[in-house]
């Protein structure tokens, strides 16, 4: 018998693409909606073939995603209502669905890595960033898988980032906003501009009439290593710095550094590893995902504190949330109230 996370390990394939197949057909919000249901009924209603829908709800059992009563009524598990219902600001698929459809394009591309390096096969690649927002559909896909990833936990590192006294935000490389949408609606006195490239700005658009924050969330284009980033006295940046190598992780804060007003700071959100590099799982695999499709890598809070800290910033610390992604702080070194 395998041993349950080497079994785990090997079916995973199947595993994501259930979820992703049971969500396309509707069977989470199916469930959420009616308590349970057999797999005659979630066929009936939602249109499937019986046979299939019942093999795929079988994985899922066994994945502990669902249930199965005697009667063979099924249900979602205790607990994971909130990342599989599309409508709960958790819900989590999306960004299966980024993985299956971007990153599960690039994978082969590993044993090429293996073989000859990451920076001999890159050479013969398309930007990173090029091949994510390729075309409308990509930059939608991939955006919506941000905004999934971060919008919840945003709210949470909003506090503690304890923005109470700051005025501007800038959120560099903010995407369509879940960190600042989350940071805006906390603090009605805030205002934020999101620095991202051009093609971002109408999607940040949909997001500030949806929430109704007006001109309090404006978007600036440009492209951050070209560009002086706008001034505030908080920069923000939300899975960013996990995109691209040290050296290039340092000049960005520098730039953050010039752009901060005195006395402000900094904010870097991302997954952290353990100091011993030994996980989480999620970061570790999606420091292979950074590999893969950018030129980054996940590191640990010590990490993040010793960027800071060339860059010039000063009074750093770490704040850990209840999730996955975790805040890193700096302070602008010239803080008038310490002089």
């Amino acid at each position: 018998m395998l041993p349950v996370h080497l079994e785990r390990a090997v079916f995973g394939i199947y595993a994501t693409h259930s979820l992703s197949f049971a969500d396309k057909a509707g069977v989470f919000v199916h469930l959420a909606d009616h308590d349970s249901a057999t797999a005659p009924e979630l066929a009936d209603a939602l249109g499937t073939d019986e046979e299939t829908l019942e093999r795929l709800l079988l994985v899922l059992v066994s994945l502990q995603v669902l249930t199965r009563a005697p009667g063979g009524r099924y249900a979602l598990a205790k607990g994971t209502r909130p990342y599989l219902d599309r409508r709960d600001p958790r819900y989590l698929l999306g960004f299966v669905d980024h993985l299956l459809a971007s990153t599960t394009e690039r994978f082969g591309q590993v044993q090429d890595y293996l073989e000859r390096g990451k920076a001999a096969v890159d050479a013969e690649l398309p930007d990173p960033f090029s091949t994510l927002y390729r075309d409308e559909e990509s930059v939608r896909r991939f955006l919506t898988a941000m905004w999934q990833l971060s919008f919840h936990v945003s709210h949470e590192l909003a506090l503690l980032a304890d923005l109470g006294e700051a005025r501007q935000l800038v959120d560099v490389g903010g995407a369509s906003g879940p960190f600042s949408v989350a940071a805006l609606l906390l603090h009605p006195e805030l205002r934020s501009t999101v620095f991202d490239l051009p093609q971002v700005g109408p999607y940040l658009a949909e997001n500030a009439a949806a929430y109704m924050l007006g001109d309090r969330l404006g978007f600036a284009g440009g492209d951050f290593f070209h560009d002086a980033l706008p001034e505030g006295d908080c920069i923000a940046f939300g899975y960013i710095l996990s995109d691209w190598d040290d050296e290039t992780c340092e000049k960005l804060l520098r730039k953050a550094h010039d752009a901060c007003r005195p006395g402000g700071r900094v904010l870097i959100m991302e997954r952290l590893f353990d100091p011993d590099r030994g996980g989480p799982l999620s970061t570790a695999v999606m420091n292979l995902s950074m590999h893969i499709e950018t030129q980054g890598r996940h590191r640990t809070a010590e990490e993040y504190l010793a960027l800071l800290r060339r860059a010039g910033f000063t009074r750093c610390a770490v704040h850990r949330s209840t999730a996955d992604k975790h805040l890193v702080t700096g302070r602008r070194d010239d803080d008038p109230a310490e002089a």
